[in-house]
């Protein structure tokens, strides 16, 4: 046998059982492996010459340290598919059954309303430098733009103050930074806070690539380890604890690419009209066959949770893709209300962990251990599902959808778009460029 390579054990988890001698083996190589990372991290930690830096460093590495020891102790598949139960009527509620507020109650609603959008992402999918966030949509504006001027109109048109949160990473706040000075003049707050930094750990060696804290001499050796970092990383920057001691009560999560999230005051309506509020409301819209790697809402435990391919055993795969079994798929628009963060982050998130296999530079394969914000779903009391139109899910991650929100198809109005009446169908058009060709912006203009 070759023991040179990689201990397989981390990154498959095996369904068989294992002699006892063998699995001795495997806890020691374990135990040793983590002794050398944490041998590692400590001295990354040390290297940084800045106090209040390195108190930061400390903190994002001792949470880079529980989430691998989670990941080195995990056993066999994060759900047991049998144990998958029905969703249950009212699990997911029917956007059209919603109720419009007038305009004094829509008023009252959104001044307890922060928007939060997940802005950690780079353009380099899309052949461009820089964060993703910046690249031109329409009439030369680009996604940050567009949301800005969709929570201006807001603002002015029902006299509110409805703050803007960017979670950035640090792949794109330097750049952000100087972007959003722009905004300065308009009708809308804007605040940032950065996710976490994690060490990118060598596959082969399973220790960090990095050799000391400066991330931005070696940038490939570090990496945001998902929106899931979301709770923790907003918490440790204070606005969750101002925003919830100005009174606000509800924050609106989505994706800074994905142009149908809006803010819709017939949700916001609908969580202010509940005698006992959801804390934790997932927009989910049906499943199309372009959407089978979506994930989806399950009922598991007598809880909605949200469950991803990444945690599908691979005999269950064809399964989870059927229209059939699962209907829906996650739009990742999130209503979360905020004192419940505050209150589940006194205890264990647990959010499953999604092992992503990368190659850097020089052929290096690394792993990195992520996690989504919508697994959070389980922590939260009466969870809820909306099934929402297809319009509220337009996200952006190709040049073909790019071409699609740049067409006339769509018209701009305040910041958001609206699909042409002449369109017969309320689905899009499905549009597939040449990778070889057209996988870049510039390619398509």
């Amino acid at each position: 046998p070759n023991l040179t390579s990689k201990p397989s054990y981390l990154f498959q988890k095996s369904h068989k059982r294992q002699p006892s001698d063998s699995q001795e083996f495997k806890e020691i190589t374990k135990r040793d492996a983590f002794i050398s990372l944490d041998h590692d991290l400590q001295h990354i930690i040390s290297t940084e010459p800045d106090e209040q830096k390195r108190e930061t460093t400390k903190k994002e590495i001792e949470g880079f340290k529980k989430l691998y020891l989670r990941f080195l102790s995990e056993k066999g598949p994060s759900v047991i598919w049998d144990k998958i139960e029905k969703l249950p009527e009212d699990a997911v509620r029917d956007y059209n059954t919603l109720e419009t507020p007038n305009s004094e109650k829509i008023t009252q609603m959104l001044n307890k309303l922060v928007v939060v959008k997940l802005n950690g992402g780079l353009g380099t999918s899309m052949g461009c430098h820089g964060p993703k966030s910046v690249i031109s949509v329409r009439n030369e504006l680009s996604f940050l733009d567009l949301t800005v001027q969709q929570l201006e109109h807001l603002n002015k048109t029902y006299n509110t103050n409805v703050p803007l949160v960017l979670m950035n990473s640090f792949n794109t706040d330097d750049d952000i930074q100087k972007i959003i000075r722009k905004y300065k003049g308009l009708q809308v707050e804007i605040y940032t806070f950065n996710q976490s930094c994690y060490p990118r750990i060598n596959r082969e060696s399973l220790l960090p690539i990095a050799k000391d804290a400066n991330v931005h001499k070696n940038l490939e050796a570090w990496y945001p380890p998902g929106h899931g970092d979301f709770y923790e990383s907003f918490s440790n920057s204070g606005l969750l604890q101002k925003f919830v001691s100005q009174g606000f009560e509800y924050c609106f999560l989505s994706n800074i690419d994905n142009l149908g999230a809006t803010v819709d005051v017939n949700i916001l309506n609908f969580l202010n009209s509940c005698s006992s509020p959801p804390e934790f409301v997932m927009e989910v819209t049906d499943k199309t066959r372009s959407d089978v790697k979506g994930g989806t809402l399950i009922q598991y435990e007598n809880k909605l949770r949200l469950l991803e391919i990444a945690q599908v055993p691979k005999e269950h795969v064809d399964e989870f893709k059927s229209i059939k079994k699962f209907k829906f798929f996650n739009t990742n628009n999130l209503w979360v209300k905020l004192d419940a963060i505050e209150r589940v982050l006194k205890g264990d998130l647990n959010l499953e962990i999604i092992v992503n296999n990368k190659t850097i530079d020089k052929n290096v394969n690394v792993i990195q251990l992520e996690t989504a914000v919508g697994a959070a779903m389980k922590n939260f009391n009466r969870g809820l599902g909306i099934n929402v139109p297809r319009s509220r899910f337009l996200p952006v991650k190709k040049t073909s959808d790019l071409m699609l929100v740049m067409s006339n198809l769509y018209s701009m109005k305040n910041g958001s778009l609206v699909m042409s009446p002449q369109r017969m169908f309320p689905t899009t058009p499905f549009i597939k460029l040449g990778d070889n060709h057209f996988a870049k912006v510039c390619s398509i203009h």
